[in-house]
Order: C-alpha cells, then sequence, then structure tokens
C-alpha cells in the first residue's frame, strides 16, 4: 500500500488513545481514463459554464450555488455561508461503541480505508487495539469529521489489517420495499428447491477477487496499446450466447452428475489394510 496517508489524526476509544492514519484502499490506476479531444486540433477540450438563457460563458467569481424552488426560481447559498456549515474537526477517530462483527448491515458500507499507527511511538498500543479486535471478534463503531462530513465508521480486522469504512447514511439507503412493492407472495415448488439446494451445495466454494476480471478495463487497455503501435484493433471478444434450457431439468441434470462423480471418486483405505504375515 502507499505510504501517503489520505488523513491523520488520533484513534481515541476505551483501551486506545494513539496517532493513526487513513490510506485508501481502492487504486484506479489500472483504469483506463480518457480525455475529451478536439478531433481537429488534437487539443484538450475545457469545459465552460454558460447561462442556460443567455448562452453566454460565466466566469468563475459570477458562479454561485442555488436549491431550486417548487416554481423553478433558485434560493441562491453564497461560499461563506455554505464554508461556515462545515463541521470543526479535531482530527479524531472517537470509538463510541463495539459491535460483534455481522452486526451492520453491508447496504451501509460505503468506501474502505486501511488504518495504521503514525508512527512508531503508536505502534504497541494500536497493535493491542487491533489484536483486541480479532480475539473478541468484535467491530469497533466510531465517529470523526473526514473529508469536510461528519462520518460514522466501522473498524474492523482482516487478516491482521484494521480496515475502516465509512458507512452511508439511513437517508442514503433505500427501503428494499420500494422495490419489492406490488409483489404476490411467493409460492415454492419444493422439488425444485430441494434441487437448486443439492445444486448450491455441490458448488460451494471461496471468494477469489482475482478471478473477477474487468473484461471491460482489459478490452479498453488493448484497444489503446494498439493504436499507440499502430497495429490492427484488435476484435472484441464475445461470450457464447447462453441457451434456454428448462431450470427443473438443467438443476437434475447437475444434481446427479454430482452424485456420479461423487461415487466414482476412489474410497479411503485407511484402516483396511492388514499387515502381511
Amino acid at each position: 500500500m502507499t505510504r501517503r496517508a489520505l488523513w491523520k489524526g488520533k484513534l481515541n476509544g476505551p483501551g486506545v488513545d494513539c496517532g493513526v492514519a487513513l490510506y485508501s484502499a481502492l487504486s484506479s490506476d489500472e483504469k483506463v481514463s480518457f480525455h475529451i479531444v478536439n478531433r481537429k486540433t488534437g487539443n484538450r477540450v475545457e469545459r465552460r459554464f454558460v447561462d442556460s438563457e443567455t448562452e453566454q460563458p460565466v466566469e468563475r467569481d459570477a458562479q454561485v450555488r442555488g436549491f431550486q424552488l417548487d416554481d423553478g426560481n433558485y434560493v441562491l447559498i453564497e461560499p461563506e455561508t455554505l464554508a461556515a456549515l462545515i463541521p470543526h474537526s479535531d482530527k479524531t477517530i472517537a470509538i463510541k461503541h463495539f459491535l460483534p462483527c455481522d452486526a451492520v448491515d453491508k447496504l451501509y458500507f460505503d468506501k474502505p480505508y486501511y488504518l495504521a499507527p503514525a508512527a512508531k511511538a503508536d505502534e504497541e498500543a494500536f497493535r493491542a487495539f487491533s489484536e483486541a479486535l480479532e480475539k473478541g471478534a468484535t467491530t469497533a463503531f466510531a465517529q470523526a469529521v473526514l473529508f469536510r462530513r461528519n462520518r460514522g465508521l466501522i473498524l474492523r480486522v482482516h487478516e491482521g489489517i484494521v480496515i475502516a469504512t465509512t458507512l452511508n447514511y439511513d437517508y442514503e439507503v433505500r427501503s428494499a420495499r420500494n422495490a419489492f412493492r406490488g409483489l404476490s407472495e411467493p409460492h415454492y415448488d419444493e422439488e425444485l428447491l430441494d434441487l437448486a439446494g443439492h445444486l448450491i451445495q455441490t458448488k460451494l466454494s471461496r471468494f477469489d477477487p482475482a478471478e473477477f476480471h474487468d473484461r471491460y478495463n482489459a478490452a479498453l487497455l488493448k484497444l489503446v496499446r494498439a493504436k499507440m503501435e499502430g497495429r490492427p484493433l484488435p476484435k472484441p471478444d464475445r461470450e457464447p450466447e447462453q441457451k434456454v434450457v428448462d431450470l427443473r431439468e438443467a438443476l437434475r441434470l447437475s444434481a446427479l452428475q454430482s452424485e456420479r462423480k461423487s461415487d466414482t471418486k476412489p474410497k479411503s483405505t485407511r484402516g483396511k489394510m492388514r499387515k502381511a504375515g
């Protein structure tokens, strides 16, 4: 991870008081990004603000934020008024209480950051705190002013690293009831449920993020490299079309194949071999 901290401050709570630093857990280095360019000149195009009615450019010092009313008019908010609303930061991540690891719905998870001791002198206290979280299988709910906003955070330990995840506010998470409004009560086919359950058990695995590829970004990278090197443009990879099959029949076939595979596995001979004599 990069050693350039996005934020530095203090971690304070029951049993811990030390300097900490936040580092981004996400990277955009491998993503292909584009600029808008004038095809005729090859120059980058600049974005400018224009008046929606007069279509004349509006200089920066004439731009002001406005909240639109129902009648179409705007309430203007001056920059200094907005600046006064920014919460004061005491540069502290304050732990409020502790929770079981699965107590927070992941719908509320926003952005992950790595949390690390800010200096050598902070390492002992920070390490004791992280080990206590890990051994207790708990997370810490904390609050802080980060990047000019009040934030709720969940501090958890993953493979020995403390991860601080900012949380969405309740008003930012939509209710699932709206998505399922108007749907009738579900009725399940018991045979289909049994077959699906069997298939799920035979396909149990573990999550490996390295197996999940961004095919679009990879195709963009190939395209850009081909253009740079003057090679013919690569043809996009097309996935084979999936045939529409009967779900019940597909589940039965899959379950049958899984049973046959398990029957053909060599059985253990442990405890069956006798000493020759």
